[in-house]
């Protein structure tokens, strides 16, 4: 036992609070190491990309290596047939007549966007504030149709027999476009879908350019000025490192939406005529379900899938290669 000796405390005073043990100090700030507490922030977004991305696609991809037609679907069979769907899909001139199609189409019409994209958020730029505001609310017009409502119209547009286009035309002294049929041929419907998807494209892309314009000083274009340089000068100056960025994202974003398009294609003619208009993504709607062959469908989902990892992949590349604005 231990014996406490009591100290006398004079009438009036207050008495000594009791003597607290003092804790050791531990050499540790914290339970977790600081460069821990990022990757502890972002495991729930992983967590969460993993169960609703991650799953799906080793699903498809088992989908991919079984015969899975509408007879076994039914009967509920796991018929494994290995990479015989890849084998397949790769030896028929159909997908890579497809897939070529496919990739043109994508490469023009990402070359429309961004080039047209460009030109808006320069124009945007330059104009005085009342009609930029017109402007501006006209492509979030353009931009918030749905777009069914859009290919609708756009369908109407180009009609045979009763589109404006034609009409329009014919007033101006083109009297051979009277009942011409702008969906006869493969090229030609494409090119209505490409100038479609432009319409509903632009304005995101010009919209985030211009941001990225927004931002250049002032001052920058007044020295380029000063020192002589042309507005050509300038742009290649100051404008284009200053959104060049924001470029190379909108450019990957727009490849990765092009690539994939199926609505406005689907639409418009169901990948006709003669199959002259078919996309990727509208082969393997045929494939799957109109052709219940899931099997092969989820092969042809699998290869795309390949192809947009490869394009993420560059596309990361450039961003980790990106030092002080400059991209290699």
């Amino acid at each position: 036992m231990t014996s406490t000796k009591e100290v006398p405390v004079p009438a009036g005073a207050t008495p000594p609070a009791p003597a607290r043990a003092e804790r050791p100090v531990s050499s540790r700030k914290g339970r977790f190491a600081p460069k821990t507490v990022p990757y502890l922030l972002i495991l729930p977004a992983l967590i969460a990309i993993v169960v609703l991305l991650g799953w799906p696609t080793i699903q498809l991809f088992a989908i991919s290596l079984r015969k899975l037609d509408l007879g076994e679907l039914v009967r509920g069979q796991m018929i494994w047939i290995g990479f015989e769907n890849f084998a397949t899909t790769l030896a028929d001139p159909e997908f890579w007549e497809v897939t070529v199609r496919t990739l043109v189409f994508t490469a023009a019409l990402v070359i429309a966007t961004i080039l047209a994209a460009l030109f808006v958020a320069l124009l945007m730029r330059h104009l005085g504030p009342v009609v930029r505001i017109i402007l501006q609310v006209t492509l979030v017009l353009a931009w918030a149709v749905p777009v069914i409502a859009t290919t609708t119209v756009f369908q109407w547009i180009f009609d045979q027999q009763y589109g404006i286009l034609n009409k329009t035309l014919d007033k101006l002294g083109f009297h051979d476009f009277i009942g011409y049929s702008w969906f006869s041929t493969g090229p030609s419907t494409l090119t209505v879908i490409g100038l479609l998807i432009l319409w509903q494209a632009v304005p995101f892309v010009a919209f985030t350019l211009y941001a990225g314009l927004i931002g250049v000083p002032q001052e920058q274009y007044e020295a380029a000025s000063m020192d002589g340089a042309s507005p050509w000068q300038a742009f290649w100056a100051v404008t284009w490192p200053a959104i060049r960025p924001i470029l190379t994202m909108v450019t990957f974003l727009s490849v990765l939406w092009d690539f994939k398009v199926f609505a406005q294609v689907w639409a418009i003619r169901q990948g006709g005529p003669d199959g002259g208009s078919t996309t990727l993504p509208v082969y393997l709607y045929l494939k799957g379900v109109a052709g219940s062959h899931f099997g092969a469908a989820a092969a042809i989902a699998v290869l795309m899938l390949l192809v947009l990892v490869a394009l993420t992949a560059r596309y990361i590349q450039l961003l980790v290669r990106t030092k002080e604005g400059d991209i290699s």
